[in-house]
C-alpha cells in the first residue's frame, strides 16, 4: 500500500508517501513498531519563514500557492521511482482537512482533490492533531496511551475512549508554541521563538512566573504578559527563557501525570513541534521513569508539522474504508480532535484502564497511605521540576489543601477531617473517608452531590480546583445512603470569577467524558444538582467554555 499525504495547515508545505509492506496489519488495528523494511516514509517539506514576528496568514497562503504544487509532484516522482505494476502510483491521496488556517487550508484541500482526480483514486481527508498522536502511537507500539500535544497553535492532552479521541485536557486561551512566540516578539526574535528561547535558558537563570494549572487544563496568557514585564524591567532575556521552559513545561509534565493518573495507564506519547525541545522531553521521560510509566516522542521529523503523519493516517483510515466524496472534502479550520469519529481503532479499546484501592496509592502530586481510620498524603518532591519552583508548589498547595478543606466542611461539604499538616515535607492527615473513588462507582445520583456541593463552595467563594472522579470518595452511611466526599483541595483557592466557577464544571466534564461508558446521564445529573443550588451565570459560562474551540 502506497499513500500520497499533503500538508500545509499553517507554516509547513509538505507532501509526503508512506509505504508499508504490511497493510493487513492496518486493516486489523493492529499496533506494533514497525520494521524499518517493512514501513517507508518519504518526506518534501518547503517551510515558510517570515522575515519578522510571526506567521501572516496571506504571506502564509501565497507561499502555500508556490510551495504545495512543488513538493507534491517531488513526493509522486518518489511514488514513480518505487511503483512497479500496473495502476496508479499511490492508492490514496489524504490531506490535512484542518484545523488551521483556513486560506492555507483551502490551497491544499483543492491540491489533494485535484491530484485524487487526476489518478482516479480515493481521497482520504485527516485531522491534522489526531496525526500529530498518531504518529507516535503507531511508532511506539502503545496500546493505548495517553497523548501530549504541544504544538504552535495547540496545546491538549488526549485519550481514546468510546470510538473518539477524548479531551482530558487543554489550554484555555493560546497553544504553547504561539505563547512562547508572543514573547520572542516582545523582545525582537524573529519567528520561530522556541528554538531561541531554547538556546538562550541555557545561559539562564530561574526566573519565578505564574504557575496555572486548574485540574488537566492550563492556561499561558499570565505567563507571557509577566515574561514581557520582566523583559521590560531588564530582566536578561537568558533567565526569562530559562524560567519561561521550566514553568510552562513543568505544567505541562504536570498535566500528562495528571491524565496517567486518572486513566490509570502507564502509557504517555509526545507530539506536535514543540515536541522537539530538549529540555520538555527530559521533564516528560522523568516523570514516567518515576511513575513506571513508558514514554515515546517520535523522531524529530515527525514532531513538527509534516505531510508524514498525514499520510500514515490516512493509510490506516484508507484501510479502514474511510474515504471522502469530493463533495464533502471541504475543509474545517476548527476541526477538533474529538469531532473525529475514529474507524481505524477497536471501540473496545480505551484509555481508560482498570483501578484498584489497595492502600497505597500513587497520584499524580502525591502518595497516599491508606489506614484503617487515618490517610497519609505526601506531596513528593518533583525531580522534573525546578527545585526553587517543586518547594514553592508542594508548600503553597499542602497549605492551601488544608485550609480549603476545613472551609468546605464549614459550608456544608463533606470533605475529611485534617488532623495534622506538615507544609515543610508537604505532609497533610486525613480522617479515612468512603470505600472507593468515584471513578469506580459513578452513578448519576453520586454525581449530582458532586454538583450540589461544588455549587455550595462557589456560593461561599470557594474553587476545588481539580474535582475530577478521582478526587471524590464515596461510601455508605449508617442508614445505608451513598455519602460523597471531596478531597482533594491542593489547586483550589478563594474567588468569585465566573469563569473559575464554571471551570470547576468543566474539569469534573472532561474527566468524566474521558473515562466513562456513558458521560451523557452523568453530566446532565452534575448541571441538574448545580442548578438545584447555584447560579445559572455559572452554567451559561461552562457554556461558552465548552464552545470557545480552542484548537486553531
Amino acid at each position: 500500500m502506497r499513500i500520497l499525504g499533503i500538508e500545509g495547515t499553517a507554516w509547513a508545505a509538505s507532501a509526503a508517501v508512506f509505504e508499508t509492506d504490511d497493510p493487513d496489519a492496518l486493516r486489523a488495528g493492529t499496533d506494533r513498531t514497525p520494521e524499518p523494511s517493512a514501513d517507508h516514509i518519504f518526506i518534501e517539506s518547503n517551510p515558510y519563514q517570515p522575515d519578522s514576528g510571526g506567521i501572516h496568514p496571506r504571506e502564509a497562503a501565497e507561499h502555500m500557492g508556490t510551495a504545495i504544487p512543488e513538493v507534491v509532484e517531488t513526493a509522486l516522482d518518489h511514488a514513480a521511482d518505487r511503483h512497479d505494476g500496473d495502476g496508479p502510483v499511490v492508492d490514496a491521496v489524504a490531506f490535512s482537512r484542518g484545523p488551521g488556517l483556513g486560506p492555507c487550508l483551502r490551497i491544499v484541500g483543492t491540491a489533494a482533490r485535484s491530484v485524487a482526480q487526476t489518478l482516479d483514486v480515493p481521497l482520504v481527508g485527516v485531522n491534522h492533531m489526531v496525526a500529530h498522536l498518531e504518529i507516535g502511537r503507531y511508532q511506539s507500539g502503545f496500546e493505548s496511551p495517553v497523548c501530549l500535544n504541544a504544538s504552535g497553535a495547540n496545546a491538549h492532552l488526549l485519550g481514546y475512549h468510546n470510538g473518539r479521541y477524548r479531551v482530558l485536557g487543554e489550554t484555555m486561551d493560546t497553544g504553547v508554541g504561539n505563547a512562547i512566540d508572543k514573547f520572542t516578539r516582545h523582545v525582537g526574535w524573529t519567528h520561530p521563538g522556541g528554538p531561541k528561547v531554547e538556546a538562550a535558558a541555557t545561559d539562564g537563570d530561574y526566573v519565578e512566573l505564574p504557575y496555572v494549572v486548574k485540574g488537566m487544563d492550563f492556561s499561558f496568557s499570565g505567563i507571557m504578559s509577566a515574561a514581557k514585564d520582566e523583559a521590560d524591567a531588564g530582566t536578561p532575556v537568558e533567565d526569562i527563557s530559562a524560567g519561561l521552559q521550566e514553568t510552562i513545561f513543568g505544567m505541562l509534565t504536570e498535566v500528562a501525570e495528571r491524565a496517567l493518573s486518572l486513566t490509570g495507564t502507564d502509557e504517555l506519547v509526545l507530539g506536535g513541534g514543540v515536541g522537539n525541545n530538549a529540555r520538555l522531553r527530559e521533564m516528560l521521560a522523568e516523570m514516567c521513569e518515576q511513575r513506571g510509566a513508558k514514554f515515546h516522542a517520535p523522531e524529530p521529523r515527525f514532531l513538527g508539522d509534516n505531510a508524514g503523519m498525514i499520510a500514515l493516517l490516512g493509510a490506516r483510515m484508507f484501510a479502514a474504508g474511510d474515504t471522502l466524496a469530493v463533495e464533502d472534502s471541504a475543509v474545517d479550520p476548527n476541526f477538533r480532535p474529538d469531532q473525529v469519529e475514529v474507524t481505524w481503532r477497536g471501540t473496545d479499546e480505551s484509555v481508560a484502564r482498570a483501578y484498584t484501592d489497595d492502600g497505597a496509592i500513587r497520584g499524580a502530586e502525591a502518595t497516599v497511605d491508606i489506614g484503617a481510620d487515618d490517610v497519609v498524603k505526601r506531596r513528593v518532591p518533583k525531580t522534573y521540576r525546578h527545585p526553587e519552583l517543586d518547594d514553592r508548589l508542594r508548600r503553597e498547595r499542602t497549605k492551601a489543601e488544608a485550609r480549603l478543606t476545613s472551609d468546605a466542611r464549614r459550608v456544608g461539604v463533606r470533605t475529611p477531617i485534617v488532623r495534622d499538616v506538615d507544609p515543610v515535607d508537604g505532609v497533610i492527615t486525613f480522617q479515612r473517608v468512603g470505600d472507593a473513588d468515584l471513578a469506580e462507582r459513578l452513578d448519576p445520583a453520586a454525581v449530582r452531590v458532586v454538583g450540589e456541593y461544588l455549587a455550595r463552595l462557589h456560593e461561599a467563594g470557594i474553587v476545588h480546583g481539580d474535582p475530577t472522579t478521582r478526587n471524590i470518595r464515596v461510601g455508605t452511611g449508617p442508614d445505608g445512603e451513598t455519602r460523597v466526599h471531596l478531597i482533594d483541595f491542593g489547586l483550589g483557592f478563594h474567588t468569585g470569577h465566573v469563569e473559575d466557577h464554571a471551570m470547576d464544571l468543566h474539569v469534573f466534564a472532561q474527566s468524566v467524558e474521558g473515562t466513562a461508558d456513558d458521560a451523557e446521564p452523568l453530566v446532565d445529573a452534575l448541571e441538574a444538582g448545580y442548578e438545584s443550588v447555584g447560579s445559572e451565570e455559572v452554567i451559561a459560562r461552562l457554556r461558552d467554555v465548552e464552545s470557545r474551540g480552542r484548537y486553531r
